[in-house]
């Protein structure tokens, strides 16, 4: 017998992170190979690029995708929580594309901004659950 499934959204927006997080991996090993560089940038500003395009990625998701899991355990309208959800998507996307773009440029500016947004909202309902139980 399977059991439910309890974080559906959280569990579908991680997904999605998930094969997100992989192109960016697999764009750091592609130009990795093709400049022949087995450690560091080489140098190399794309791969330089690149490398903190996968790295800023694992550094902000997974706490994001923790607090998201909570929240939903914690019952928030999961409609909310599924925009919220789309909206981390969209916003990590205009990170990764923005990386490799001259300063300033939106997209780097949107993504950092929205995660920016979502951590503080995220966090925010976190303690205003917290302490209301």
């Amino acid at each position: 017998m399977q059991s439910p499934i309890l974080l559906t959204v959280t569990l579908i927006t991680a997904s999605v992170l998930g094969l997100i997080y992989m192109v960016l991996m697999l764009r750091v090993v592609r130009l990795r190979l093709g400049k022949r560089v087995s450690m560091g940038d080489g140098g190399n500003a794309e791969l330089q690029a690149r490398i903190r395009a996968h790295g800023n990625f694992a550094e902000y998701v997974p706490l994001l995708l923790v607090l998201m899991a909570l929240l939903e355990l914690g019952g928030v309208d999961r409609a909310w929580l599924a925009v919220s959800g789309v909206v981390l998507v969209l916003v990590r996307v205009a990170h990764a594309v923005g990386m490799h773009r001259p300063a300033p440029n939106a997209f780097r500016f949107v993504g950092a901004v929205g995660t920016f947004v979502l951590m503080i909202v995220f966090c925010g309902y976190g303690l205003w659950l917290g302490f209301a139980a």
